[in-house]
C-alpha cells in the first residue's frame, strides 16, 4: 500500500522521529534514525480511527516531554497502561506505543546479552496517574498522558450511517459518505495535536 491510498490528510500530521539503539548496531538504519507516521500506526493497527490517532498524539506528547529536543531513545522507555490488555481499545493503544517506544510485554525482543532487551517494558492495570505513563530506563523521568478524542464530536449524520454501514444495508453512497465523515473526524482530532484539552500531559 503506498502512502497515495491514504486519506491526503495523513500527510500533514506530525512524524515522530526517535534513535534505536538496536537499529544501530544491526545496521538496520544510519544511527539508529526511525521516522514514524501515523500511516505507520495505520498500517499496524490495521484501520484509522480516533483510537489510533489518539494513542499516536499519546506517545509523541510523553516524548516530547520526556525528550525535548533531544531524540527520544527507543527500547529505553518502559510503558504502564491502567487498564488491562483485555478492557476495551487498550490493546489496540499499547501496540501503538509498542511501535514508537519498542516497550513490549512477554512476548518482546530478549536482548542481546545484557543489551537490548524490551520484554517486560509493557505492563497493564497500572495504577498510574493517566491512560499510559511512559518512563525513561536512563534517568526514571515519567510521564501520564491521556487523550479526550470525546472532545472533537463525529458529524451528527454518522448516527444514521453507522448502523446501515455495520449492518450491510448502506448503499455505496452512504458507505462512502460515511467513510469521508470518519476520516474527517480523525483529520480533526489531529488539528488538536498540540492542544492540552486534547492530550492531557502530566509530568511526575
Amino acid at each position: 500500500m503506498s502512502n497515495t491510498d491514504f486519506p491526503a490528510f495523513f500527510a500533514t500530521t506530525p512524524a515522530i522521529v526517535v534513535a534505536d539503539g538496536l537499529a544501530d548496531f544491526l545496521g538496520a538504519t544510519r544511527g539508529g534514525v526511525i521516522e514514524y507516521g501515523y500511516a505507520d500506526a495505520v498500517r499496524l493497527a490495521g484501520h484509522s480511527c480516533p483510537t489510533v490517532a489518539s494513542a499516536y498524539l499519546m506517545v509523541r506528547a510523553a516524548l516530547r516531554q520526556l525528550f525535548g529536543c533531544e531524540l527520544p531513545r527507543r527500547g529505553e522507555l518502559s510503558v504502564d497502561c491502567r487498564s488491562t490488555r483485555d478492557a476495551g481499545v487498550s490493546g489496540v493503544m499499547a501496540a501503538v506505543f509498542t511501535l514508537v517506544t519498542g516497550a513490549a510485554d512477554e512476548g518482546g525482543f530478549r536482548g542481546l546479552g545484557s543489551r537490548f532487551g524490551r520484554r517486560g517494558l509493557l505492563r497493564f492495570a497500572r495504577d498510574i496517574g493517566g491512560e499510559f505513563r511512559v518512563t525513561r530506563l536512563d534517568t526514571g523521568t515519567r510521564v501520564d498522558v491521556s487523550a479526550h478524542p470525546e472532545i472533537v464530536a463525529g458529524d451528527p449524520r454518522m448516527r444514521e450511517l453507522m448502523p446501515l454501514c455495520v449492518a450491510g444495508s448502506a448503499t455505496e453512497a452512504q458507505a462512502e459518505l460515511f467513510r469521508e465523515l470518519w476520516q474527517d473526524r480523525v483529520r480533526r482530532i489531529f488539528e488538536r495535536a498540540d492542544d492540552p484539552a486534547m492530550i492531557e500531559v502530566k509530568a511526575n
